[in-house]
């Protein structure tokens, strides 16, 4: 990839919202992501965020007796752990990301595992399913902190959800962004407004972005859902898992005092 030559916030970054930027970061660093989380995520399990919240735990997309006969897909899967522990389970699961490299990783998880998933390259704003084709969609930490068009995403969702369908996918807490991303005593200072709703880009030397973040306070995330037919009927703000290590700009030093993380269950309606 081109060398880092600028990062900050923007206002309507151009081009950083395109999704070969986001296909470009995340081939280039899909071997790197997950040596640095790969054992935190494990290879055939489920974890909501950072802090380590389990769906076996927390029961967000229902009881496994229920997911058993429903059909369900991972949007923004990475290397599709959350599925693979779902396909372990019984579960019918198809798993879809943006980014070759990460779908690869997926291969090589089935392969070291045992347990294969279905595994489709696609951008979540055009999925390649028919409509009213699932009863369960859901990301963690997919898709939605990485696109400025999130209604799109929730949209297309609603399109492949059969009427009364889940949606649940986690993300960074709003909150996170008013606090600099620091694991330590420095990240329990907020420094920017909760309500500044600029990205964070990463640009080359060129000018061309690398990299890109999107944030929506609580209330635009609630919006979002809403306009897209879906009635919000779960709000989950994990706390961290005690013994749990570092990751990126957290910590149990944070965890203990601000959330990382939050998790919206959604049903279409109808």
């Amino acid at each position: 990839m081109p060398a880092l030559g600028a990062a900050g916030y923007e206002d309507s970054p151009a081009g950083a919202g395109a999704a070969g930027v986001a296909r470009t970061w995340w081939d280039a660093n899909a071997d790197e992501y997950q040596a640095e989380h790969g054992d935190a995520l494990g290879d055939a399990d489920f974890v909501w965020g950072p802090e380590g919240l389990r769906e076996a735990d927390a029961h967000l997309l229902g009881d496994l007796d229920d997911l058993a006969r429903a059909r369900v897909l991972e949007v923004g899967a990475g290397a599709a752990q959350c599925s693979r522990w779902l396909r372990g389970q019984g579960v019918d699961v198809v798993a879809t990301d943006l980014s070759g490299g990460m779908l690869a990783t997926g291969r090589a998880l089935d392969t070291a595992t045992g347990v294969a998933v279905p595994l489709v390259q696609a951008d979540a704003r055009a999925l390649p399913f028919a409509n009213a084709s699932f009863d369960v969609v859901f990301t963690s930490y997919g898709v939605i902190p990485f696109v400025p068009d999130a209604r799109t995403v929730h949209r297309e969702v609603a399109r492949v959800l059969r009427p009364g369908g889940r949606w649940v996918f986690s993300t960074s807490h709003p909150v996170r962004w008013a606090f600099p991303d620091d694991p330590g005593p420095d990240g329990l200072v907020a420094t920017r407004s909760y309500f500044d709703a600029r990205a964070y880009v990463e640009r080359a030397d060129d000018g061309s972005p690398l990299y890109a973040e999107f944030h929506r306070t609580l209330a635009t995330h609630v919006a979002d859902v809403v306009a897209c037919g879906f009635v919000v009927d779960a709000l989950t703000e994990p706390e961290w898992s005690r013994g749990r290590g570092t990751w990126g700009g957290w910590s149990a030093q944070r965890g203990a005092v601000l959330p990382g993380t939050l998790v919206l269950g959604c049903r279409l309606a109808g």
